[in-house]
Formats: C-alpha cells, structure tokens, sequence
C-alpha cells in the first residue's frame, strides 16, 4: 500500500517537462508573500524550486511543486538565489557564506522609507557575503502584480548589479517570466531602484500642482465675482450658490484649460522644428517634462468635465431652481401674462447642450484609448488618429460649447462686475490660442515644411547644401 501513495504536491508545469534533465532550479529564501507568487510564477514558467527556511516543516502554505529545505540545503542545490526577506533579518545570511559563495543572489527587498539605512540594501547584503554576486531586481514588482501577470501590471523588471554573468541570469528568468528587462548599471544603481516603490505619483506631481493651482484661482475669482460682490453692492446673501453653482463653473473652466495644455506642447514643438529646420535638436527640459505629462493632464481633465457633467444634471433638482421657476409660475399666473417662446433661445440652448455632449463623448473616447488594455490593441496610427485628430476635434467642440455658453454676454457692461472679465471668457484664452496655432501649422505652406523636418529633412544639411552648389554648376 505505501508503495501506492502519491504525493501531496502536484506540479504547475507539464509532466513532460518535469522529465526533462535541463530544468533549471530556481532558490527562494523566504516563504511570505512575495516569495509565494514569485515561486508560483517560477514553476509555471517551467522552472524546479527549492525554498530556503528556517523551519522547513513548517514554513506555512509554498505553490504546489516546489520543495522546502532548510537555508544551507538550499542554497547548496542551485547557483541562483532570490533573497525575499527583508533587511533587517540578513544577518542568518552571513553565516551561510561559505554556501553562498560563487553565487547568484537576487535582492528584492525594499524600506519603508527613504534614507532609512546609510546604503542601499542590496549594497549592504554585498558586504555581508562578498563572495557572492548580488542583483538588485524584482523590487518594483509587488506580490500581486506576479500573481496576475504583466498584462495586469508593470511590464518591466529594473535590475543592476556588478557581475555580467549574474545580470543575464536574471534577465534570462525575468523574460521567461514574461517581463522586459532594464538594466541600470551597477550595483551603485541599487539606492535609486529601491526609491522607486516609495515614489507616491512621481509622475502626477506637475498635473496635481498645476490643477490645484488653477481651480484655487479661479474658484477665488469666482467667489469674488459671484458672492461678494452681491453682497458688496446689493445686500444679497447668495453664499449658498458656492457648493453647486460656483463649482459648476470651476470645474469646466479648470477642465477646458487643462485639455488644451495638453495639445499646446506639440504645437511649441512644432514651431521649434520650423524655426531651428530640424528635428534632432533637443527640446528645452521643460517642454520635454511638459510633453511626458500629458496623459495625466488629459485624465485630470476628463475627471473634472465629468463632475461637470454631473453637477449639470443634478441642477435641475435643486431647492433655489424649484423655488425661482415655482415663483416665476404663480407671478405669470397673478398676472394674467405668459412668456413668448423665443425660437433664437431655443437654438441657443440646445445648440449648446448638443456641442457640450459631442465634445464630452469624444472626451470619454481620449479617456478609454489611453488605457494600456485598450492601446496595446490599437495600431500606432490608431492611437495617434485618436489622441491627435480627435484630441484637437475635441478641444474644438469643449471650446466652441463655451462659446455658446457665453453667447453675446461678453457686450454687455453689467458682466463685468468691479470691471473683471467673466469666469468663461479667460478660461477660452489658453484653448484659443492653441486652436490659431494649430490653424497655422496647418495651413499648406507650413504644414508641407514640418513634414519634411519630421521626415528627416534639415535645413543645413550639409548634403543638401552639396547638391544644390553641383546643381548650379
């Protein structure tokens, strides 16, 4: 009977390819949650793993197939060792030196703040056991990201480390495992790798700052405009207008100026190709900063145009709109007198609302293209018809809907309270500009020259310049 029993674990890999003798083995030291999903991601990539314990019975719940072993088993069974623990317990590390020597030690712990130790971790698990090669890799990764695969996370592993060999080695494992390779240099690198985890929206920074500061002013000038200056000059207390009616008007205007802050950098590129006749001089660092955060001011945008949207629907339902069309009714009513239908109004308001909801649908399509699942299926001329030539159609129809908005307002001198311009007219000076330039480049004259810069074409080449000189010979 006990030559029947099988065994509890069962394999994640092909039985054939257990059999076969190259099998590689792969060591994990530590059993937390890392070292799970990574171990599960090994064996399904058709790798053996051993882990490393200090109690090897009971270590708790390992992926099916691998086999535990205590620290000096394991690390003699492979050349290739993932250290997944954390720093402050290395030091079991340096007694098995002699066991690790030669090897290849894969450092993936981070800190929990910057700074935290006078060297990188990595570093320091160097000096602990020198005869070893030490990789710092796999550290951007978290747990859950291994347990879904890249198409659910990040793609690519950043590694760096002082030995060639063991650099390859872990590159070699990280694009089995289905992930792009980006080599930073040498071990030096480790402190800048381990800061990237704690990095809280390093790329959202510019986006948030900017937003902030924007609604801030104009949520300040509209207060100013709207609620004090009625109270100033008229006596009238309308401060209940700043929780519905005042953002209403922040969030389209800060949504408006930050959509065209996201076409208005290729349209200074452009102009800088025209006027240096190239298109292999660096941009300036901040238009080069401005144009990597474009995505994010694009999505920032299409939050705020829909609590726009919101806010629009729900104004209807409000106590102040109820009680002025409830007294508007009872007054026609006492006097006897009813409003005739104004067909110019009419075209008005519905050529607004219908601009208004063109503009925000296309809004929604930049939104949706710009997710990594739905642009990795599109072609690079798909996403650049869509960013590009909707984008720009875009900021038309949202500029144009403000235009409406405003309609022949801007003639009138009682909307120019304390003789400041309305909300809508400075939030349509960004956008405006954007859309002449835009005009200009496209006209025939000009926009045939910026082709043939983005072709390749320079204004000094020195080739060019030979050829002409042999032609006029």
């Amino acid at each position: 009977m006990s030559e029947e029993v099988k065994p509890e674990s069962v394999s994640l890999y092909p039985a054939s390819a257990a059999a076969t003798p190259e099998q590689e083995v792969v060591c994990i030291f530590g059993t937390g949650d890392l070292g799970r999903s990574l171990g599960q991601r090994l064996l399904q990539s058709g790798y053996r793993l051993v882990y490393g314990s200090r109690k090897p019975h009971s270590c708790g719940p390992i992926p099916p197939g691998a086999q535990v072993m205590s620290h000096e088993a394991a690390a003699q069974s492979t050349s290739l060792v993932f250290v997944c623990v954390h720093r402050e317990h290395y030091d079991f590390l340096e007694t098995l030196a002699p066991q690790l020597n030669g090897k290849f030690l894969v450092d993936v712990s981070n800190n929990l703040e910057k700074n935290m130790y006078p060297e990188a971790n990595a570093e320091y698990l160097q000096r602990l056991i020198p005869g070893a090669h030490v990789v710092k890799a796999f550290n951007t990764l978290s747990a859950w990201a291994l347990q879904n695969g890249p198409s659910d996370a990040n793609r690519q592993v950043y590694l760096c480390g002082n030995n060639p060999e063991a650099k390859q080695a872990v590159a070699v494992i990280s694009t089995k495992l289905g992930f792009t390779v980006q080599d930073r240099g040498s071990l030096s690198a480790a402190r800048e790798l381990e800061d990237f985890p704690l990095q809280l929206f390093p790329e959202w920074r510019l986006p948030m700052r900017l937003t902030v500061g924007l609604t801030a002013f104009f949520f300040f000038y509209l207060l100013t405009r709207d609620v004090i200056y009625a109270y100033v000059n008229e006596g009238r207390d309308i401060s209940f207008r700043i929780m519905m009616s005042l953002a209403n008007k922040v969030f389209p205007s800060v949504s408006l100026i930050l959509l065209s802050l996201c076409y208005l950098p290729g349209v200074i590129a452009g102009f800088f190709q025209l006027y240096r006749g190239t298109k292999y001089k660096r941009f300036p660092d901040w238009l080069d900063r401005w144009m990597l955060c474009r995505k994010q001011l694009g999505l920032i945008a299409l939050a705020l145009a829909s609590l726009h949207v919101l806010y629009t629907l729900i104004i209807p339902i409000r106590y102040y709109v109820r009680f002025r069309l409830a007294g508007s009714t009872i007054s026609q009513i006492k006097n006897n007198k009813t409003s005739s239908f104004d067909t110019t109004m009419a075209w008005r308001t519905d050529s607004y609302y219908s601009i208004g909801a063109l503009g925000f649908g296309l809004y929604l399509l930049l939104g949706i293209s710009s997710l990594p699942s739905v642009s990795n299926a599109l072609s690079w001329r798909e996403f650049s018809f869509i960013q590009s030539k909707l984008g720009y159609l875009t900021l038309f129809f949202c500029t144009f809907h403000t235009y409406l908005y405003g309609w022949d307002r801007f003639l009138y001198v009682s909307q120019y309270k304390w003789y400041s311009p309305p909300g809508y007219m400075l939030c349509l000076v960004v956008p405006s500009l954007v859309l002449v330039f835009k005009l200009l480049l496209l006209l025939p004259c000009v926009d045939k020259s910026l082709s043939r810069i983005r072709q390749g074409w320079e204004r000094t080449d020195p080739e060019n310049d030979s050829k002409k000189k042999s032609l006029l010979a």
